[in-house]
């Protein structure tokens, strides 16, 4: 007797259209994602922007929000992406109720609407908390260094810039010059009127990139005579090689030194050091709650140091939820004198780790020398005297897997968006889809 199979009929016509909601299992992140931005989110931000009574319908705002937030929370982040994945994948077309919108129509909508999308990171996590997932017993802190949508192999030293601006002009100069002869003989032999004397492309690109490099230029010698304000972290701050060490670099005739640098495709970004290397990218900060790993406030900036970053992300979590944590932990680069006086102003317990010295600055234990700052000497032994039993070991346990969350898991190693404003955005967008995704685990 011949084994019996199931039927396989590709041709069958369904007599009666599936439910969206049997597309995938209950319980699925999709339909848990779609019917929180349907049920739980205010996207009065975002409706309030569609006036115009006349054209065409557009797509339902809640819908590409949901499209965006669950695209983010199953690593698509692409424009492409996600158009390509509404027309192949039965999650997304759970999420979108079969509509397909063109990936200009997702990346216009992104665009447009950044600021309302990245506010929904504060109305996720009161969602979070109202679940109970937020107790701020104890929260983490720390940064990690993302990769701009923009090559460190395309930025340009001041120095080279200098001998690459008046070889490329008489370049372009004699190109045209030569372009001026062409259209005189052509003229001579076919006459005045005829057109053809439009510029090439491959002139025009060098145009453009002699442009390009006096634009940039210019900004590193603005930049030199009004630096901006280096305790102003609202702006990209000082271009790569214009500082060291908190102290400002010039050249021998008082502008910019020849190490200093400015990206042509993101000049916001920074060259920033890694344990791999260097990266030109951002740096990505967030504090999380030890609960249950959510993102409970988050910032980007362009400057490698985490230090300035501790007291406004604990001052966001009070400005978030109405109320701060009771402990904080972070690692070396967050542990400095005034940053413990303001935990301890805010009667906040403090764990961040003294951290070791250079080498031929530290004592015979191998710390920091600390006999100017009386709270890091107090935190060292604190710390010391705990052991492996201290509350600074949550730190890794806590806010280390987040990033490996965000970074490996989903993939987020680079961001799509340029400009500092975008990749704020950007990232506050990826903090939202991490939570999300704690509160959907949190629900099952």
């Amino acid at each position: 007797m011949a084994k019996v199979f199931r039927s396989w009929d590709v041709d069958q016509g369904w007599l009666l259209p599936p439910s969206l909601h049997e597309f995938v299992p209950p319980g699925h992140m999709a339909h848990f994602v779609r019917d929180t931005v349907r049920e739980a989110l205010d996207l009065s931000a975002i409706l309030g922007t569609y006036s115009e009574e006349r054209g065409y319908p557009p797509y339902h705002p809640g819908m590409m929000v949901a499209l965006l937030l669950y695209g983010y929370s199953r690593g698509l982040y692409s424009s492409r992406q996600l158009a390509r994945a509404c027309e192949e994948r039965v999650d997304v077309m759970a999420v979108t109720g079969l509509n397909r919108p063109d990936f200009r129509t997702i990346a216009d909508f992104r665009k447009r609407h950044l600021v309302a999308l990245s506010d929904l990171f504060v109305q996720v996590l009161r969602l979070c908390r109202a679940a109970g997932l937020v107790q701020f017993a104890h929260v983490a802190v720390d940064g990690t260094k993302v990769k701009a949508n923009a090559s460190r192999h395309k930025a340009m030293s001041y120095g080279r810039m200098k001998t690459a601006e008046p070889a490329l002009a008489a370049e372009v100069d004699a190109w045209l010059e030569q372009a001026r002869e062409a259209d005189a003989a052509e003229d001579a032999v076919q006459g005045a009127n005829r057109r053809g004397n439009e510029t090439p492309d491959w002139m025009a690109d060098k145009q453009r990139r002699l442009e390009t490099i006096r634009d940039a230029k210019a900004a590193l010698e603005a930049e030199a005579v009004d630096p901006p304000d280096p305790e102003d972290e609202s702006g990209p701050g000082a271009s790569s090689g214009m500082r060291w060490q908190g102290r400002p670099l010039r050249g021998e005739d008082g502008g910019p030194p020849d190490r200093a640098q400015r990206n042509f495709t993101d000049p916001d970004s920074r060259i920033l050091p890694t344990r791999d290397g260097f990266v030109q990218g951002y740096n990505g900060q967030i504090a999380v709650d030890a609960a249950y790993q959510i993102i409970v406030a988050h910032r980007l900036v362009t400057n490698a140091a985490d230090a300035r970053a501790l007291v406004p992300l604990i001052d966001d979590v009070r400005a978030h939820l109405g109320r701060k944590p009771c402990e904080v932990s972070g690692d070396a680069g967050f542990a400095n004198e005034a940053n413990l006086a303001a935990l301890k102003q805010r009667r906040i317990t403090a764990y961040l780790a003294p951290g070791r010295a250079r080498h031929g600055e530290a004592d015979a234990a191998g710390r920091r020398k600390l006999t100017k700052t009386p709270l890091m000497r107090a935190m060292a032994v604190r710390l010391k005297r705990a052991g492996r039993r201290s509350r600074y070991r949550l730190r890794k346990q806590v806010v280390e897997p987040v990033f490996g969350q965000i970074k490996q898991a989903r993939g987020i190693r680079q961001f799509l968006l340029r400009g500092l404003d975008h990749v704020r955005g950007e990232w506050a967008m990826i903090c939202t889809a991490h939570n999300l995704l704690k509160l959907a685990e949190a629900g099952r």
